[in-house]
């Protein structure tokens, strides 16, 4: 049993949390039909202080969807296009020279970019060169703009989501390994069912104003980003997020035989890191002071999916890393899951 340390301030915290996330779902669904698994996603990974990228074909509201859920939730919203041609200056800002006109003298100042915005859509992350990536991901980990010698702070809440598109790879910069791992969660964006369609033929060709509704503050959140990291986890709970890591490794005493077969390269520590604040902020978002295995267990896709390197073998047989990890959860029982001292894995896992 884990400590429930969890303050009546967070209790409150999280019934607020709950409340709101059920009104934010209704105001997103007058605009945005369907594509439910992504807006939980989004939630989850917003309320954990991560970062998204988001994946899908041109067409599917991507753009829609993370705007209305800015004004949902009363935050500034920059979009930024990435192009071949854009410079790292281009999205953090720039120095210039300014004269004082009452004394003449000339200093540098400031001028932010597009990056000094609560959420950020980074759109076609991967049509931009190297060193501008480069530029975004510094500033979504040190959550700081450096320009000459002075550091500009960037506001709280920072949220990014980059999109890529998977259809096109001809001209494009697709982001590394190392580089992906800074992203909390890879989400897919799917096409919608044929009822879904439906509607949003129906409903986007036809005059209508629809009136969002502002949920939650910037203040607000960052409240309930810090209720979420006081949940308590248990051991066991831990334990299963560590294990479902070190099991995509193939390296690993005790890995199973399909990572060994079909992975390259495994997930690192901050994947467990990110499994557990999402399973944190999954449970608070459902109104639970404290994380399941099923908060895990639907966490570990998005998490894992970007952090698995699959080879030849998995592509000759038809293996995406989707596919790897929903045979690595059919394996992991958390109720039998068993790590020995030596850091393998008990017969059930390595069978």
């Amino acid at each position: 049993m884990v400590e429930d340390t969890t303050q009546p301030s967070d209790l409150a915290a999280i019934r607020d949390l709950k409340a709101g996330y059920d009104k934010i779902r209704a105001e997103l669904g007058k605009v945005i039909v369907g594509q439910d698994v992504v807006v939980d996603q989004l939630m989850v990974c917003l309320f954990a202080g991560g970062h998204v990228i988001l994946e899908g074909v041109p067409g599917l509201a991507k753009t829609l969807m993370i705007s209305t859920l800015a004004r949902c939730l009363d935050l500034s919203f920059h979009r930024i296009q990435f192009t071949p041609d854009l410079m790292p200056s281009d999205i953090t800002g720039t120095e210039i020279i300014q004269e004082d006109r009452t004394t003449g003298e000339r200093a540098f100042r400031f001028l932010p970019g597009p990056i000094f915005a609560n959420v950020v859509l980074a759109d076609e992350i991967n049509r931009t060169p190297p060193k501008t990536q480069a530029a975004l991901l510094e500033a979504m980990q040190e959550r700081h703009v450096t320009a000459g010698d002075k550091v500009h702070t960037l506001p709280a809440p920072f949220f990014v989501l980059a999109t890529q598109n998977p259809i096109e790879q001809e001209g494009t910069y697709p982001l590394p390994e190392a580089q992906q791992d800074r992203f909390m969660f890879k989400v897919f964006v799917r096409y919608p069912s044929y009822e879904e369609e439906y509607r949003i033929a129906e409903t986007t060709t036809i005059v209508r104003d629809v009136a969002i509704e502002r949920v939650f503050s910037g203040e607000q959140i960052q409240h309930f980003q810090q209720a979420v990291r006081r949940i308590p986890a248990a051991p066991e709970v831990i334990r299963h997020a560590l294990d479902l890591a070190r099991m995509t490794r193939a390296h690993e005493d005790g890995a199973p035989e399909i990572v060994k077969r079909m992975v390259t390269w495994g997930a690192g520590p901050r994947a467990v890191q990110a499994m557990l604040l999402g399973g944190k902020a999954r449970a608070a978002l459902h109104g639970r002071h404290h994380v399941s295995f099923e908060d895990i267990r639907v966490c570990a896709p998005p998490v894992l999916r970007h952090r698995i390197v699959t080879n030849f073998s998995a592509a000759a047989e038809g293996y995406t890393p989707d596919r790897v990890i929903e045979e690595l959860l059919n394996l992991a029982d958390p109720h039998e899951t068993v790590v020995t001292r030596d850091g393998g894995y008990n017969q059930l896992l390595s069978s």
